[in-house]
Formats: C-alpha cells, structure tokens, sequence
C-alpha cells in the first residue's frame, strides 16, 4: 500500500503570531510525519534535528522496522520466517525487486551472480598496490569503486541491471582476495559449482595446496548472517548510499561511498567491540556478574557492548534468530567456547536486571554475530567486510527506489549557523 498525503488531516504550527498547517503523511503501517517541504518557503524556518533521529528522508516500500514491537519485515515478510526458509539470493531479489522470485527466476538470478562472479584478470593486480596490512574495508570499498573504471557503460536500464549482478556477484570475490592479501596468501578463483556462502568459504579458507571443503551447515549459517544483514531501513550506510546517489552518481560509487560509512565502529564495527568485549571478561575474572557492575557504575567507563538499539527498544529480533544457532555453529565446528558461555550469562543476567530493562537494553544482532563469525574461522577485520556483503541487497534496492521516486531531488540539508558574523578582513601586517 503506498503512503497517502491524509486530507482534513493536518499539522500546525504557531511561530511569530502566525500559524501554518502542514499535511501529515501516513504510511502503511501507521505511521505518521509531518510534511515540512514547504514550511521553509512559507515561514523562513527549518528543523534542526541533529544525527535525523527524527526525520524522514524518503518514502520507502522495502523494509518496515517497529523498534517498541521487535518487529522487522523486508517487503512485509516477517525476518524469522524469511531466516527460515529463504536462501540469501533469495531474499536480495526480494528486497531489490518487490517480490519473492519465481524458480524460473531464481534460477536464472543465481546463474548470473554465479558467472559473473569472476574478475578481471588486470583488475587482480589492483590488490597488489595496497599495503599487506591494509584493511579489508578499505580494499572493499576502493575495489568497489573501480569497478567503476572497468563497467563504463551508459546508465540504462540493462547496464543497472547488469550492475546489480556484478556487485552481489563480485563482492564475495573481492572480499576473499582483500582477506587472502592480507595474509600474504594466492587468491582462489572462485568455482561456479558451489553455492553464494559456500564460494565466499572456498576463496576465504582454500589454498591451491589444500582445498578447502565447505561444511553445509555452516555455509548455511552464513547465508543466514547475510540474510539478517540485506536491509535495516534509513541507517547511516543506507542514507550515505541514497545521498551519493542523489547527485546521479553511479550505483558503483554509491555502494562504495555506505561501505565506508559502514566501516565507523558506531554502526557495522559494532560486532568487533563486542568481541572484544568479552575477550576482556575471559582474560580477566571471567565474572559477567563483576562486569556489569562495573557497567551500571556511573563512575566506571566500562560499556556493555551488543545491548541496546537506536531503532529497537524491544529484543532484536535479529539476536534471537542468531542466538539459536550459536550453540549449533559451536558443536558442528566442535569446540567449547568460553566467549558464548559469557555472552549468554551477560544476557540472561541484564534480562532480569532493572537497570538494563528499564534503559530497554536488550541483545541486538552485534551480540551473537561476532561470536558466530568467529566459530566460522573469520578473522575480527573481516567482520565489516560480512556486514557488508550482506547489506549489498539493501543498498541496491534503496539506490533504485530513490532514483526512481517521483520526488526524488538531490540531497541538500539545512544548517542553523553559529559561527562568527561579519567581521572585516584584517590585513597579515596588522595582526597582533
């Protein structure tokens, strides 16, 4: 259902001895805004809403996220069932094209990322210019905009299309080789025999000494990480892409552009942190009890990572999918590990603490993600690089709904100045 602008529904507001109504906007699900297009024109005034916590900067029909609820949905499928029974490319031709795929088209979506997931062979010497100890998400996110210099066609129909195949294709590949340069290992040619997740494994883990057999479950483990990561509504990378986008620049250097605003530890680094939150608690007591004392100490710097939401007051549902599957990643791969026995006891421990409960601290998909990430034998670097993956879907299909919204305008926020007035230039002779 798309949003409607409510008649005889209307918003106002009282400024100076005068007044202006607004239109209010409702989507889908209930929810409402205020349309303030117009009140600068109308009153001299714009809203000053630092980080948009509380703005809307788009209409979108791709995912719908209720944070009170623990509700997420992408195209109005519920996330666990979608966890559940979905394959990873399944479900990016959901979020990029509206629908769930017929077999036809899944079949032939799943054989074109498969042959398109090769690079060029000049294209392999560009990993050779960067440092061995440069980091994956930043060999991602340059490697993403170089395809730039390799796909030059005119911006069609057919070449976004094309476009879209190579970057769900290609970036398992340039993540492998980012992964393998940094270790001063051959990159592996990808093999079209295998699976999306399976392929990423082989060209992480194999060697051309040793091949590396990828375990189903846990393949399928990953395709799960990935589907959970394909779309969170208007995030910091998402806004990032639609916002490149918005100046018409191609759909390679908008994915590059939220690759690296995912890179920040305040959004996709968030995983990391919590690992190395609780390689902290193993090294020291051990104690999850001591620790978040020390976290409920207004005194202490200590953070609980992996609780709390900037959307989600309520369980993540993500956390609680990945939460099922820690214990079952951990047998398949046979070993006991320390860091989920601490997880869980952080996280049955802050569930009946009135602290946590009252500031609605619970687990979000950063708390489990880490743990499993790990039990899969990727490196903490590489972890970004897998949020990245995933999201790839998401980015894709925010950047074509903006450019084909019939609102669409280039992105061009306000600012309230607090700078110095005018002032006259003073002359370098006559500076103190």
């Amino acid at each position: 259902m798309p949003t409607q602008t409510v008649p005889h529904n209307e918003a106002t507001i009282s400024y100076d001895g005068k007044s202006i109504s607004l239109p209010l906007v409702r989507g889908s699900e209930g929810e409402t805004a205020i349309d303030i297009q117009k009140l600068r024109a109308q009153t001299g005034l714009i809203t000053l809403d630092t980080g948009y916590g509380n703005t809307g900067s788009c209409r979108s029909t791709i995912t719908f996220i209720d944070g009170e609820k623990g509700i997420l949905r992408y195209r109005g499928y519920p996330i666990d069932e979608i966890a559940e029974k979905a394959s990873f490319l399944e479900v990016a031709w959901l979020v990029i094209y509206g629908e769930l795929p017929t077999k036809t088209q899944l079949e032939e979506f799943r054989s074109s990322v498969t042959h398109h997931t090769l690079l060029h062979e000049n294209f392999r010497r560009f990993f050779e210019a960067f440092p061995k100890d440069a980091h994956p998400m930043a060999v991602c996110a340059s490697s993403i905009a170089a395809l730039t210099t390799f796909y030059q066609a005119p911006e069609t129909d057919e070449s976004v299309n094309d476009s879209i195949v190579r970057l769900i294709a290609k970036i398992p590949t340039i993540a492998g080789y980012a992964y393998k340069h940094s270790i001063g290992q051959p990159s592996m040619y990808p093999k079209n025999n295998l699976d999306y997740a399976s392929n990423f494994l082989h060209m992480m883990f194999g060697t051309p000494c040793e091949p590396y057999e990828p375990d189903p479950v846990l393949a399928r483990t990953l395709d799960l990480l990935l589907i959970l990561h394909a779309d969170h509504e208007q995030n910091c990378s998402t806004s990032t892409v639609r916002m490149v986008g918005s100046s018409h620049a191609n759909l390679y250097a908008s994915v590059s552009a939220g690759i690296s605003a995912l890179w920040g530890p305040l959004h996709g680094g968030a995983n990391q942190k919590v690992v190395e939150m609780l390689e902290r608690i193993a090294a020291e007591e051990g104690s999850a009890e001591k620790f978040l004392a020390k976290a409920k100490d207004k005194n202490d710097t200590t953070r609980l990572m992996g609780f709390g939401h900037r959307v989600y007051k309520n369980y993540d549902p993500r956390a609680a999918i990945l939460k099922k599957h820690c214990g079952l990643v951990l047998e398949r791969v046979g070993m006991s590990s320390r860091m989920l026995e601490i997880a869980m006891k952080l996280e049955e421990i802050a569930l009946k603490d009135d602290y946590f409960v009252s500031h609605k601290l619970y687990p979000n998909v950063d708390f489990y993600s880490g743990v499993i990430y790990q039990a899969l034998g990727i490196p903490v670097n590489m972890f970004t690089v897998m949020f990245a993956m995933g999201r790839m879907p998401g980015w894709i299909a925010q950047w074509l709904e903006m450019r084909h919204d019939p609102e669409f305008k280039i992105s061009r926020p306000r600012q309230v100045y607090t700078g110095a007035t005018q002032r006259a230039f003073v002359p370098i002779e006559k500076r103190g």
